[in-house]
Parts: structure tokens; sequence; C-alpha cells
């Protein structure tokens, strides 16, 4: 009787893809990442200047306004007359006002809206140029918390409140729209042009950085790399950037300790987790 022959050859060996397969780029960007809330308001609030429909007429100091009076000798509600040689005006009763020029600037009658961008703006250039990191974070932190507390016990709160409401700082729709757009351009331009001329490319075994526009690759190899993220500045790192970070980067070459910076990494966490995961897959393929 035969019986047919058994195969006792091994199953395929596992293939890995080759190292130049996968990379992982990290790219440092400029401080004016961090100035998006600027466009941003800038350009809602000029959306809701050239909705909103009111205009602004510039008055000289010595222009007169008077109520339209009846036959009776009283004022009637609405019902003004300007009287100024350099902007005149005509009365309409079909409107119940007056009319003045359509080409009169578009200024919303929303007097928040200049205040908040104002605070905007102040805001993100103090914490773009004034780094408050590790301790100075909690000490601001602090700060404000116990001024609040201190406002509260002394009922302030209401003052404040008032000043805000008196505080009218007016912007026209031409004022938020030329920083917006312009501000925006600028923004994309430095995100998505400038910015990725500074970068550093891991790949298994290997790294290519780039630190200065122009510059020619420096290429290293990743034995005995040391990663460090820093994401101390809580208003920098969190508030504006959504969790961005520096990521400082030694390897050795030569003998020496190169120390490479990147500063403002996007998804600095992220990127540093897939960096080691690469770097341990390298060696997982090269014990086999």
């Amino acid at each position: 009787m035969s019986t047919a022959p058994v195969s006792t050859s091994a199953a395929p060996p596992v293939t890995h893809p080759p190292a130049g397969d996968r990379f992982i780029r990290v790219i440092q960007h400029s401080s004016l990442f961090y100035w998006w809330p600027v466009w941003v308001f800038a350009l809602l609030f000029a959306l809701i200047s050239l909705f909103d429909g009111t205009r602004a007429l510039h008055l000289t100091s010595t222009a007169r306004i008077d109520p339209v009076m009846d036959e009776t000798g009283k004022a009637v509600s609405g019902k003004y007359t300007i009287l100024d040689k350099d902007h005149p005006a005509r009365l309409d009763e079909r409107v119940h006002g007056f009319v003045v020029d359509n080409l009169q600037p578009r200024v919303s009658h929303y007097s928040w809206m200049g205040t908040v961008f104002s605070i905007i703006l102040l805001l993100v250039i103090v914490i773009t140029n004034v780094p408050m990191r590790g301790l100075w974070s909690v000490v601001v932190i602090v700060i404000v918390i116990l001024g609040s507390i201190i406002i509260t016990i002394m009922e302030w709160w209401d003052v404040i409140a008032r000043g805000f409401v008196d505080l009218r700082i007016y912007i026209g729709f031409a004022g938020f729209f030329t920083i917006g757009i312009i501000l925006l351009a600028v923004w994309l331009f430095s995100v998505l042009v400038f910015d990725r001329q500074t970068y550093i490319i891991f790949t298994p075994g290997q790294m290519k950085v780039c630190e200065e526009i122009g510059a020619g690759e420096k290429v290293y190899d990743t034995a005995g790399m040391n990663l460090e993220k820093h994401r101390d500045d809580l208003f920098r790192h969190w508030v504006l950037g959504m969790g961005s970070g520096d990521l400082t980067v030694r390897t050795q070459a030569g003998g020496q300790v190169h120390e490479i910076r990147m500063s403002n990494v996007l998804f600095v966490h992220r990127k540093l987790l897939a960096i080691e995961d690469m770097q341990r897959e390298k060696a997982t393929v090269q014990g086999d």
C-alpha cells in the first residue's frame, strides 16, 4: 500500500516593506502659525459687518442734528435734519429718516466686535512674543484665579462689565476684511510653503535634516538617537497651537553629539510615537 508524501516545508517567512517605503516628516513652523485667531475673527467680523447693513456718517464738529417738527411743534420720532456743509443729507418722508450716499463706509452697530478683536489681537501678540514656559504658565494661571476671586469678593464684575460696554471700538468692514485677508494670505504662504523648507525626514535607520531654508540636507544615522518633546508653554502650545510643541533630537556622528531642535511642531506627541514605533520596527527586523 502506498501513501501520499507529506510536505514538511515551513511556512514562507513574513516579509517587511523596504526601508524607503516609510517616512515621517517633521516640519518646523514659525510663530506666525499661532496668529490664526486674528484672521479667523477678522474675517468673521467682516462678514457680520457686510450683512449688517449699517453705514457710518462722518460729520464735522460744527454739524447740527435737529429733530423734525410736525404742525403742532412736536418732535417727530426718528426724523432728524442734519446741517453739515461737508456732508449734506436730505430728508425723505418715505423712509422716515434721512438719506445718505450709499458709498458711506460699512460699520456694524455692534461695538463689541471691535473690543473683542482688539483683546484677541493683544493676547496673541503677548502669547507669541513673551514665552511662559513651565512655572511661568502656572504663575499666570494662579494670578488669573486669584484676581478673579478678589474681583468677585469686591463685587467689581459689574463695574468691569459696564466699562467694556461703554468701551466702544468701531472697526469697519474694510478694516476687518483688509486685516483678515492679508493675514490669511501670509499665514497660508508661511504654513504651506515657507515653513516646509525646514524639516526632518525620519526613515528606518536614517534621518535627513534641513535646518535652514536653501541649505542642503544632512544625513544622520538613528542608532543611539534621543528624542525629547517640549510642550510646556500652556498658552502657546495648547491654547493657540492645539497640541503643538518643540522637538529636540540628539544623535551622534563622527564621535560628536549633534542636537537638532524643531520649534512649533504640529501634533508633536503623535509624531514622536510614530518615530518610536518606526525605530522599534527597524530593531525587530534587524533581529530577525
